[in-house]
Formats: C-alpha cells, sequence, structure tokens
C-alpha cells in the first residue's frame, strides 16, 4: 500500500497504548521525554542528547525529534540554543497559555496546538469541569522538530510509536509528524464534541421534562447553575477549536518549503474535520442559550403560578379576618350581636363565602 493511503491509518491508532509506558532514557534531561534520529523513514540511533542528535542529522542526514514535557528555561535554553530557536517562540513553549497559531521565524515553523481532554462525570453538577485543555507547542525546521507539551494528557508517545510503524511516511521528514499531531490533536476535538453533545442532550431533557411533569425550576432540570458550568466549558472549548482554523488553512493551501507537499494535501482532511467541529461547537453555544432561557421561562412560570396561589389563599383568608374585625370592635349595638344563633349563623355565612371564594378560584385555574 502506498504512502498516501496509509497516511490516514498511521496517524490514527487501531488500539490505544498505555501513556504510562517508561520514557526512553535518552537524555539527562528530565523535561526530555524522547530525542531520537529518523533516516529514510527509521529510527536510527537511540538514547541521544540533542546535541548529539543533530550532530548525526548534520553529518548522515535525516531529521531528529526531540519531545519534552513543560521545561523550565534553564532545560530549554540549551535545545533553543541548538536547533536556533528565536527567543519570542521559546518564551511561548516555556510559559505555555498560548492561543493556537502558525508563526513562522526565519527558517523555522512553530505551531501550537490547544489539546482538549473530556473528564468523565457521574452527573452533571454546577462544579463539574467537563473539558480539560492542555497545549502541544511544535518546532518544525528542515532537518528537526522539537515537540513541547504541557497538562497531564496529550501525550505523543503512541504517536510516535505509530508513526515508527510507517517508515514510509516518516521518510516525508518532520512535517509528516506535525500533520499526524495536528491529525491527533482534531480527533481529539471531535471526540470531545461527541461527548460534549451528550451532557447538553441531557440537560435539555432535564429542563423540558421538568416542566412538563410541574417540577418547574425547583426540579433538577431547572438548575441554572448545571447550565452556566456547561456554557463555561464549552466556551474554553471553543477557545481551542474556533482560533486553530487560520493555521490549518494556511498549512492546507499555502505552499512552504517546510511541509511536504505531498502532505500538505492533508492538512486539508484536518482542516476540513475542524471546521466541522467548529461549526458544531458554535451550535453547542446557542443551543445552551435557547436552554437556559427555556429554563429562565420556566422558572418565571413557576413563580407566577406561586403568586397565583399565595394571593387567591389571602382572599380566602381575608373574608374571616374581616367578620372577625368588624365584630371584634365592641359596639354595644350590632346586628344579631344578642341574638342566640348569631355565632353560628355568623360562622356559617363565613364558611360559606370561603368556600364559594375557593370554588371560583379552583375553577378558574388558581388552586
Amino acid at each position: 500500500m502506498s504512502m498516501i493511503r496509509d497516511l490516514r491509518a498511521a496517524v490514527r491508532p487501531s488500539r490505544r497504548r498505555d501513556d504510562s509506558e517508561p520514557a526512553a532514557p535518552a537524555c539527562a534531561n528530565s523535561a526530555i521525554v524522547d530525542c531520537g534520529v529518523y533516516r529514510e523513514g527509521h529510527r536510527v540511533r537511540k538514547h541521544l542528547s540533542p546535541a548529539e542528535a543533530m550532530a548525526s542529522v548534520r553529518a548522515d542526514g535525516g531529521f531528529a525529534w526531540i519531545g519534552l514535557h513543560e521545561p523550565t528555561e534553564a532545560e530549554f535554553a540549551g535545545i533553543a540554543q541548538e536547533f536556533g530557536l528565536h527567543p519570542l517562540a521559546v518564551e511561548d513553549a516555556v510559559h505555555a497559555h498560548q492561543r493556537p497559531k502558525l508563526e513562522r521565524y526565519d527558517d523555522t515553523l512553530f505551531t501550537v496546538f490547544k489539546t482538549v481532554h473530556y473528564v468523565e462525570h457521574a452527573e452533571l453538577t454546577a462544579t463539574s469541569e467537563v473539558v480539560e485543555t492542555g497545549e502541544v507547542m511544535c518546532f518544525i525546521g528542515r532537518d528537526f522538530i522539537v515537540t513541547v507539551r504541557h497538562g497531564g494528557q496529550g501525550s505523543l508517545r503512541a504517536l510516535r510509536h505509530r508513526l515508527q510503524d510507517d517508515p514510509e511516511l516518516l521518510a516525508k521528514g518532520p512535517s509528516a509528524v506535525l500533520h499526524a499531531i495536528a491529525d491527533q490533536v482534531v480527533d481529539g476535538y471531535i471526540a470531545v464534541a461527541g461527548a460534549v453533545q451528550d451532557d447538553i442532550d441531557e440537560v435539555e431533557i432535564d429542563v423540558f421534562s421538568s416542566g412538563t411533569t410541574g417540577k418547574g425550576a425547583g426540579g433538577k432540570g431547572g438548575d441554572a447553575g448545571r447550565i452556566y458550568q456547561l456554557k463555561r466549558e464549552v466556551l474554553e472549548f471553543k477557545r481551542a477549536v474556533s482560533p486553530l482554523l487560520r493555521p490549518m488553512q494556511l498549512l492546507s493551501e499555502r505552499p512552504m518549503r517546510l511541509v511536504d507537499a505531498d502532505i500538505q494535501k492533508y492538512f486539508r482532511d484536518v482542516a476540513d474535520h475542524l471546521a466541522r467541529v467548529n461549526e458544531q461547537v458554535l451550535s453547542f453555544d446557542d443551543l445552551l442559550n435557547s436552554i437556559l432561557q427555556a429554563n429562565l421561562a420556566q422558572a418565571a412560570v413557576a413563580q407566577n403560578e406561586d403568586m397565583r396561589k399565595i394571593t387567591a389563599w389571602a382572599a380566602i383568608f381575608a373574608v374571616p379576618t374581616m367578620i372577625a374585625g368588624i365584630y371584634g370592635m365592641n359596639f354595644q349595638y350590632m346586628p344579631e350581636l344578642h341574638w342566640k344563633y348569631g355565632y353560628p349563623a355568623m360562622m356559617l355565612v363565613t364558611v360559606a363565602i370561603c368556600t364559594g371564594i375557593h370554588r371560583g378560584f379552583k375553577r378558574n385555574g388558581w388552586l
């Protein structure tokens, strides 16, 4: 099978490797997860320092792939000097918390991807964390790629193993690695979008079922805090997806010296998937706004119903209060004051009036 047909199978795993497998002890630098040299698609050198890897590449060709996890300035300084990385990009890579972007510094491309992980939860609450974000940053040169990862998820070790199983693809150089990373990140977006959709569906069902069963705002679906929390998580998801549209468009449409022409074609597929996820995330925001408005409307209706009931009962109790107030004024000459049956008659009149008012409210739906 040709490299073109193998490309999608190579970057998408048929099985998930355990990310907890021990990192290669290639470098003394504690931030370095792995460091290897690839020549004609095969890994030819293992357990190298970045300086040794670059020396091997310059002497015999191929490219070096150095992977780091949350390096400090001191840990990254030597690597930045060895590969001639721009100080501004180095600062972004060390401190993280960057927007997804694509920048060119001399003969180096610097890309930032936001990784997104869905946080499993038994029940969505007003404090549930739904999505967890991290970052993967890539420095791409003619004969090297340096990946810097931030966060506890988004490991690239399994991806490295899958690429090593496809030497024809790796022979295309660092741009093949960049595409594989972009594809894995966007595939993660698709998976998270599906899980978030399930959460939104659950909230939507709860909100509208609570309205039909009479629970109103006091029911489970009436908890506006859950909806606001889900909106905040969707906003965080949106911040990872939307800014990446432009970089993917550039990688898929604009010719670049550092991106192999055969690989560039497949960035279009990644860009297309990203565009679809972005549309889905935007629809999440609109749908949650509609659900929130429906929830608030149900709360308002429930409050109106409660006020009507309170008003009706107040009107009923106003009758005995008025009669008791009149006959409690202690005037000497009052109708039926000295009549033997005056008290039971007045009680019967009071009960009759209250009963009539109650039936009227009941018939009109106030009680």
